[in-house]
């Protein structure tokens, strides 16, 4: 029994591995440190509100998990 994988369900707000994000921009980096800033650009931000569809793979999540203070996951 201890061999078998606990299948974790996905967050609310969390889409499926494998699918795609809905990332939205919603707070300023102006006052973050320079790492931040290049995390937001590197997910393709370039303004404030703005809505993006990423691959959901580890490297996108990473990158999300560094900044979740500035940006949202969206249902689909």
């Amino acid at each position: 029994m201890m061999a078998e994988a606990k299948k974790a369900k996905p967050a609310a707000g969390v889409a499926e591995p494998g699918g795609s994000l809905r990332l939205q921009y919603y707070r300023s980096a102006i006052a973050t440190p320079q790492k931040h800033k290049r995390v937001i650009k590197g997910l393709g931000f370039t303004r404030l509100r703005q809505v993006v569809e990423r691959e959901d793979t580890p490297s996108i999540r990473g990158m999300v998990a560094r900044v979740p203070h500035l940006v949202r996951i969206l249902d689909k």
